[in-house]
């Protein structure tokens, strides 16, 4: 693998749509206790067709944006369970459970009242709901692959830049990582203080992950060109990337749908070389 692939092939519309003879799933509500933000805390899971006991699956956390919930990413203009079982039809995505987590973390404030700095530490928080409350609860309830090489994170707009924290400070827990026009905020800003959990430039590191893609576009009038500073800071470390470039997709799910079709087919022991195809 060089330092970065280019991907910017689309997806077929047809592969978000629900076709005869196919079973597509629905995502089911839970609650677990966060120790993090201690309460319960709302999650949704949608596991594979023809899941079993009998055997083990890896496991994706996908993450929502800023002012969302947990049930962002599961609803039908997302086509998670459409794209995931039409996937599976072709045989070009692993059998995986899917979480879809609330990652908005605090024990004072149950739900983002704004976009500034005490919000955002708030997201920066589930880092630690997610590995002490939530992995746990995932694992001990559900049938789990354990290890690197079956856990992948990735998100959307704050999402997409806590997919990336998260991955980055814990390689040894996440072999995928993806982010969708990912937020800024990362790393410090120029017009604006560091905070707490921020990384340096040179941090952006890397060393021998399964795959990272990072998706942007050139009409992304939300998070501008962030995207591709998180892209020219991975160059700069010389990290293995995807770097997927859309022309005309917005802040919104036209731009995590191709996300999603690039990274479920190249998780879990699909090839990261995978050919992209327009049409099946």
């Amino acid at each position: 693998m060089t330092n970065c692939i280019p991907i910017t092939a689309l997806p077929s519309e047809d592969l978000f749509e629900r076709k005869a003879g196919i079973e597509y799933p629905d995502f089911q509500k839970y609650t677990y206790y966060s120790s993090a933000a201690e309460r319960e805390t709302p999650v949704n899971v949608l596991l594979p067709p023809d899941y079993s006991e009998d055997r083990t699956y890896p496991v994706l956390y996908l993450l929502h944006g800023y002012f969302d919930n947990e049930d962002w990413m599961t609803r039908p203009v997302v086509c998670v369970s459409s794209l995931l079982s039409n996937l599976y039809a072709h045989g070009e995505a692993e059998p995986m459970i899917v979480v879809c987590p609330y990652i908005y973390c605090s024990r004072e404030m149950p739900a983002c009242t704004g976009m500034n700095l005490t919000n955002s530490l708030n997201y920066d928080n589930f880092i630690n709901d997610l590995t002490g409350s939530l992995m746990p609860f995932i694992e001990s309830h559900f049938s789990v692959a354990l290890g690197k090489e079956n856990t992948a994170i990735t998100g959307f707009s704050m999402g997409g830049r806590e997919s990336l924290f998260i991955g980055f400070t814990h390689p040894d827990r996440f072999g995928y990582v993806g982010a969708a026009c990912p937020a800024p905020g990362l790393t410090p800003l120029a017009d604006s203080p560091a905070h707490p959990g921020q990384m340096a430039e040179g941090a952006m590191r890397f060393d021998e992950p399964h795959l990272l893609l990072i998706t942007a576009s050139k009409a992304d009038g939300v998070v501008g060109r962030f995207p591709a500073s998180y892209h020219e800071m991975l160059e700069q470390t010389e990290t293995p990337h995807f770097w997927h470039v859309l022309e005309n997709t917005g802040h919104d799910p036209s731009s995590v749908k191709p996300h999603l079709y690039h990274f479920f087919r190249r998780i879990f022991g699909k090839s990261p070389e995978t050919p992209d195809r327009s049409e099946h």
